[in-house]
């Protein structure tokens, strides 16, 4: 008798979770893997699910790059996830998004073609927010920090820029035990 078993479906990501592995593919044709690639810095990682998530996710990196992006010790990675049949134009989505995106900006997209499922069900994905950008705050660590989802908004910018720069000032050696961990939902 032959019994199957499933994987274990991936638990909601939480405030003090490590980040979990996330495997892709940069525009620069490199192999990344989060939290990794992120180099011992902070990091803001905007996820997108659809097509038409890719507008609040450049709306939340330009507003990073213009308040927070000249700083090195905080990145940004922007993060297609890719699923479905779309999977079958790969090269034609990465060639868009390479002639869409400037140069200096190409090691820091990173498409991922690969368990979206799970990562809705990391993110709490739901139908009715599937053009959301889903923001993850991982800090130096990788131990996540802050998460988000929902269209550019003012104050959860003006709240987001104080965490980055709190966790990029910090000691590195120092613990992280005092920031209050905080799950945001619009």
């Amino acid at each position: 008798m032959v019994t199957l078993h499933a994987g274990r479906a991936p638990d909601s990501l939480r405030v003090g979770d490590p980040f979990p592995e996330l495997k892709g593919r940069s525009l620069t044709g490199r192999d990344a893997v989060l939290p990794q690639a992120a180099s011992g810095k902070v990091s803001l990682v905007a996820m997108g699910f659809t097509y038409q998530s890719r507008f609040p996710v450049e709306a939340w990196a330009e507003w990073y790059r213009a308040s927070v992006g000249s700083r090195a010790d905080v990145t940004l990675f922007e993060v297609p996830m890719i699923g479905g049949f779309a999977k079958l134009g790969r090269w034609f989505i990465d060639r868009g998004m390479r002639s869409g995106t400037p140069v200096e900006f190409h090691d820091r997209v990173i498409t991922v073609y690969s368990a979206t499922g799970d990562w809705k069900r990391r993110l709490s994905y739901s139908p009715e927010h599937k053009d959301d950008a889903y923001l993850i705050v991982v800090d130096r660590t990788g131990v996540v920090r802050w998460l988000h989802h929902g269209e550019f908004d003012r104050s959860q910018a003006d709240h987001l820029h104080a965490l980055l720069t709190s966790l990029a000032d910090r000691d590195p050696a120092a613990a992280d035990d005092h920031l209050a961990p905080r799950n945001i939902e619009p």
